[in-house]
């Protein structure tokens, strides 16, 4: 089965700095793309970040390049995403993502908080 879980969300100030972590179990992590997406209240889910399967070839939404990274561990079967310069309107819950056999599979998301 399965299972991403986020983690590393809070609230923060403006200008501020966190590292969100997604871990996955039940697949063969390093064959899969991971993606991170984030949806604010009222609205859709957006594409924030993905990331090869080897890490080498990253890309990111406009609204987040040049201020957030997105990097890999094969070993522990963890995806993260350093988010810095942190803006009110980086506020959402972030989820990590893979797709698989042609079905999404999602975390449950982690808060992100930005105050201005």
């Amino acid at each position: 089965q399965v299972q991403l879980v986020e983690s590393g969300g809070g609230l923060v100030q403006s200008g501020a700095s966190l590292r969100l972590s997604c871990t996955a179990s039940g697949l063969a992590f390093g064959n899969y793309v991971i993606g991170w997406f984030r949806q604010a209240p009222g609205t859709e889910r957006d594409f924030v970040a993905s990331i090869s399967r080897s890490g080498k070839n990253v890309y990111y939404s406009e609204d987040v390049k040049g201020r957030f990274t997105i990097s890999r561990d094969n070993g522990d079967n963890m995806v993260y995403l350093q988010m810095n310069s942190l803006k009110p309107e980086d506020t959402a819950v972030y989820y990590c993502a893979v797709t698989m056999l042609g079905r999404d599979y999602w975390g449950r998301g982690t808060q992100v908080t930005v105050a201005s």
